[in-house]
């Protein structure tokens, strides 16, 4: 029997589907996880804690495959799973509806001044001219990093009728090459970032690509505060070199109280709160973990495998 240990949340929707080769052992405390982990040939050890992730993982000697729905791994030791041979899969995509729908809300909501409109509402204040105007078709966004969330945002937005101009490794097609996109920051609207926190992508935006947009711009990070120089953007902001700010990531999480952020008219914190604004997730997750179980028994290559070199 192949020994399967996973949280006891998505028990209720997985465990009558497992097959008979499966011995599934479920664990609904921190503690008990660390007492099964060693027993575990297939893990999903998903917790909110990343550290007792890593621990446990560490604990996992006989480790063959490892599935969670976190679609960034940073936290995981991608080290331990590289030297042992581990096969990891994530949840790249799983949540790239409800980002890509956060994206969109996020757009609608700097253009047509709908913080506004809801203070007033709190006032009981009728407005007589709208606070934003800019209509989002015919805006130009930039979207750095093409996965599946961008390219679901990317979806999203042309079917609004915003010019969309990817950043991918290939280039082509109507997109920008990693050394081309800098040098075009001046003709978009909006910068959108969705990459994976890497080395590579640590602080890519920072006050020389801030200097380079236009003073109306605005920047939405849906992937990780790190990707961000967060004191540049606040100056960026504070001096009105930038429109506005949309983000969802910040560093470090929770953002402290007395954060400038926080009181910054054109920044809009969102609490990293885009990907869980679904109830989705496990399905989906259950979905694309029993089609790999399948692949696994086959001897197949896994869907959704992460590059434990590139760290995605």
């Amino acid at each position: 029997m192949t020994i399967l240990v996973m949280n006891a949340m998505a028990r209720p929707l997985v465990e009558a589907r497992l097959p008979d080769w499966v011995e599934p052992h479920f664990f609904e405390t921190t503690e008990r996880l660390f007492e099964l982990a060693p027993r575990a040939e297939i893990g999903w050890f998903d917790l909110h804690k990343k550290t007792d992730m890593a621990k446990a993982i560490e604990l996992a000697t006989g480790l063959k495959w490892l599935n969670s729905v976190y679609a960034g791994v940073d936290g995981f030791p991608l080290d331990v799973l590289r030297a042992r041979d581990v096969a990891f899969t994530n949840g790249a995509g799983i949540n790239a509806i409800t980002i890509a729908e956060y994206v969109a809300m996020g757009m609608l909501t700097i253009a047509k001044g709908y913080r506004e409109v809801v203070r007033a509402q709190d006032r009981h204040e009728w407005l007589r001219d709208p606070p934003g105007t800019m209509e989002l078709a015919g805006s130009r966004a930039l979207i750095l990093g093409y996965g599946a969330i961008g390219q679901r945002v990317g979806q999203v937005l042309r079917g609004m009728e915003v010019e969309v101009t990817p950043v991918r490794r290939s280039g082509g097609d109507g997109a920008l090459r990693p050394d081309e996109w800098r040098a075009r920051l001046g003709e978009f609207d909006w910068i959108i970032v969705a990459v994976p926190a890497t080395p590579e992508t640590d602080g890519m935006i920072g006050a020389a690509e801030l200097a380079a947009m236009k003073t109306t711009a605005c920047v939405m990070n849906v992937a990780r505060g790190s990707v961000i120089d967060q004191p540049a953007i606040v100056a960026a902001l504070r001096e009105g070199r930038i429109g506005s700010a949309f983000l969802d990531v910040t560093t470090p999480e929770p953002l402290p109280a007395d954060d400038p952020l926080w009181d910054l008219p054109g920044a809009h914190i969102t609490m990293h709160l885009s990907g869980r604004s679904q109830n989705r997730m496990f399905q989906r997750g259950v979905e694309r973990f029993l089609a790999n179980l399948e692949r696994y028994r086959a001897g197949e290559p896994l869907e959704y495998r992460v590059d434990l070199e590139l760290g995605y």
